[in-house]
């Protein structure tokens, strides 16, 4: 049995050693050999491992169909898998290639992309240099559930990075990717950056201009142009699907969302108060990222450009008139508004997370953005407060309103109708519903009436509006304390002597 093969080194090693004079012994030893190896190099019977073998060990089991079928079926279609070409082979040739064959198959596919298949995709690493580009990108906190109140919040994270010294901001995105949300957190970061740089990439914002008309891609098209044109930055967009272009901000996504999920097991809850909160816990980690980069951001901020005057439009402006219901139709959303507009057309500014309301160049309100669940479903955001004195003058429009259920603030006014509409007998059900919503606006106390009328129904007390209305609009008119000085009665008696003098 011969021994193991032996390479071109350990030839080497054992020969000068042989020939320093050293024992058989010691110089197979020191090759790292065994001796009867060494014998054997002195005798010229052993092959150095790496001699070239221009032979076959066994018949090449697909000599007789690789260069007439498969190699012109892979030049056909590169992307043909082995397992593809093996179950091809077994169809046309039943018994004669066995699964055993998928192996040899892989190697041999391989090595003919290797030699004969089509270029690769080449990635040129690039410099950054300092004040050059800037990039934003959205991203999901995938595994991990953030609640505001207990209640899981549905968002992105928008996410802008200076490629050179890694400056980062995220900010709190709702709905999907879109203009607005691009826009509001570019100039965000921007005026806390301090600066702008020569060069703004985004990737191909298909989410924004997926299922808009050519007219509505063109105004956004225009209008980031415009944006971008405010803050002196040359607006660039990777090609779609190639994530790469975007590399200097889609890699680092992941290490600002591993410091999230650590900060947040340091926290101990995934759970805020408010997406105010939650926007400052963000900004506190991105901080400490950012802190670790200081000289290379201050060289950063060196090269920027002035930031201009003054911000520039990062909303969508639309424009809604009031319906007589006090609704107005926003994005397949209806919202209601202070009755007092019915009938006014109002301009709207649609912000990712927000409406503000104007008539002519006076803000009106803010509304909460809500949106749909589903492509053709419609939502509805109605805030009983808007319409409850209109309500107080018909109270029988209540019951058999499209709105009803949503003029109910929260499940404790939903059982306490449920309760009313129950056990009290016709008109004065709506009446008394109507009452509890127009006390709760009222007098801001929607929280500590609805506990206090529960506590009724759970020990069966009769609710009477009149008994509600006492204990919610009773004002305490309190005196006040005013400290009199008594004055001596000489006092008066001079008073009196000077006014006849």
């Amino acid at each position: 049995m011969p021994g193991k093969r032996i390479t071109k080194k350990q030839v080497k090693i054992y020969m000068e050693t042989r020939k320093s004079g050293k024992t058989q012994l010691i110089s197979s030893a020191k090759a790292g050999i065994s001796e009867r190896s060494g014998r054997a190099i002195e005798k010229g019977q052993r092959k150095e491992a790496n001699a070239v073998r221009h032979w076959r060990t066994r018949k090449d089991p697909l000599a007789e169909v690789w260069g007439k079928e498969l190699v012109p079926m892979l030049e056909a279609s590169p992307l043909l898998t082995p397992i593809t070409l093996l179950e091809y082979l077994q169809d046309k040739y039943p018994d004669s290639y066995p699964d055993s064959l998928l192996r040899t198959l892989e190697r041999r596919v391989k090595n003919w992309r290797a030699l004969c298949g089509p270029d690769k995709e080449v990635i040129f690493r690039q410099i950054h240099e300092p004040g050059r580009l800037g990039l934003s990108d959205f991203t999901k906190l995938k595994g991990i559930t953030i609640t505001i109140a207990n209640k899981p919040l549905k968002h992105l994270l928008y996410h802008f990075r200076l490629a050179y010294s890694k400056w980062s901001y995220l900010k709190v995105i709702l709905g999907g990717e879109s203009y607005t949300a691009l826009a509001e957190g570019l100039q965000e970061s921007l005026w806390r950056l301090g600066g702008s740089p020569l060069e703004h990439r985004t990737d191909s914002l298909s989410a924004a201009f997926k299922n808009l008309s050519k007219d509505e891609q063109e105004d956004i098209t225009q209008r980031y142009a415009d944006f971008c044109k405010h803050y002196n930055m040359q607006a660039s967009r990777n090609n779609p699907g190639v994530k790469h272009e975007n590399g200097a901000i889609e890699g680092p996504h992941g290490h600002l969302k591993r410091r999230i999920k650590q900060a947040l097991l340091l926290r101990g809850s995934n759970d805020f108060k408010t997406i105010t909160e939650y926007q400052v816990w963000l900004d506190q980690i991105v901080q400490g990222h950012n802190r670790r980069n200081a000289k290379q951001i201050a060289i950063d901020k060196a090269a920027l450009q002035a930031l201009p005057m003054q911000k520039t439009t990062d909303f969508t402006e639309l424009v809604a008139k009031v319906s007589s219901s006090s609704t107005i139709d926003v994005r397949r959303v209806t919202y209601t508004v202070p009755s007092k507009l019915c009938g006014e057309t109002l301009r709207i500014h649609l912000y990712h997370d927000r409406l503000c309301c104007y008539l002519g160049n006076q803000k009106i309100t803010v509304l909460d953005r809500v949106y749909p669940t589903g492509k053709t479903k419609r939502a509805r955001s109605i805030n009983y407060r808007h319409v409850i004195k209109a309500l107080v003058r018909k109270p029988q429009a209540f019951r058999y309103s499209r709105i009803r259920d949503e003029l109910l603030p929260n499940n404790q006014y939903k059982k306490i109708w449920q309760y009313i509409n129950t056990n009290i007998i016709g008109k004065s059900a709506c009446k008394l519903m109507v009452g509890i919503l127009y006390l709760a606006a009222k007098h801001d106390c929607e929280e500590q009436l609805a506990d206090y009328i529960l506590k009724l129904i759970a020990v069966e007390r009769p609710i009477y509006l009149p008994d509600l209305q006492n204990r919610y609009e009773t004002k305490i008119i309190r005196q006040p304390n005013i400290a009199v000085q008594q004055h001596s009665l000489q006092s008066y008696n001079l008073l009196v002597e000077n006014n006849y003098v």
